[in-house]
């Protein structure tokens, strides 16, 4: 988690599943940014063996499933994914809905903080149902 901006950040939580992190501050400070979810549009296939379903919408939603989908492990640990290599960060041409932020989940320190950004209404959003919500319009 010290590295420079845009390496990966990979722990073992829990005993049971790994957590993808991007960091995101200065070498030599620790900060790190949980990957919660992605929205599969390629390699569903792969996905799904990897994750032994076929379910769409459980093949990376929350930290642990989206490692296992992508095979995310300790030799992850490290890289930077801003370069070629075998897990990057890319972008897209699909198109995005709203951006809303809320609180962590399944912290205590700084809890109160909005310091969680997701897709509003994006089914492959985890965490609370509410969430999931699509955005009222504007009356």
């Amino acid at each position: 988690m010290y590295l420079a901006p845009g390496h990966a950040y990979v722990f073992f939580n829990y005993g049971a599943h790994f957590m993808l992190n991007v960091v995101s501050e200065p070498a030599g400070i620790a900060a790190a940014i949980l990957i919660r979810a992605v929205e599969p549009f390629e390699g569903i296939e792969i996905m799904q063996r990897h994750r032994k379903t076929t379910r769409l919408h459980d093949l990376a939603r929350g930290p642990g499933r989206l490692a296992a989908a992508f095979q995310i492990d300790r030799r992850h640990d490290g890289v930077d994914l801003c370069a070629p290599g075998p897990l990057w960060l890319g972008e897209t041409n699909q198109p995005i809905g709203r951006i809303e932020k809320t609180v962590r989940i399944g912290i205590s320190r700084a809890a109160d903080k909005l310091l969680r950004f997701y897709e509003r209404g994006n089914p492959f959003v985890s965490g609370p149902k509410r969430l999931l919500l699509p955005v009222s319009s504007p009356k």
